[in-house]
């Protein structure tokens, strides 16, 4: 699973890089916007704009991942009985 080590953890047996995809594109986003936080924080005006779009683009992103949570705990959970 190439994609998986990308986490630092091992992956549960089954669980493949699609399962991950929505963590690994977060991830990436807050890696981009990085150089942009420190010169940002330096006074540069037109990167605290793309930061400020960058960080939208990461609160829609943390919010995919945790609906990907949900699914999986929705996946493994067996059903109610009554």
């Amino acid at each position: 699973m190439p994609g998986i080590p990308q986490v630092g953890i091992p992956a549960p047996q089954g669980v493949t890089e699609s399962d991950v995809e929505e963590y690994l594109k977060l991830k990436g986003l807050v890696e981009e916007v990085a150089e942009d936080v420190y010169k940002a924080m330096g006074g540069n005006k037109a990167a605290g704009t793309r930061v400020r779009k960058a960080m939208q683009d990461i609160k829609n992103s943390a919010q995919d991942v945790r609906k990907r949570m949900l699914d999986i705990r929705d996946q493994d959970e067996p059903a109610p009985s009554n």
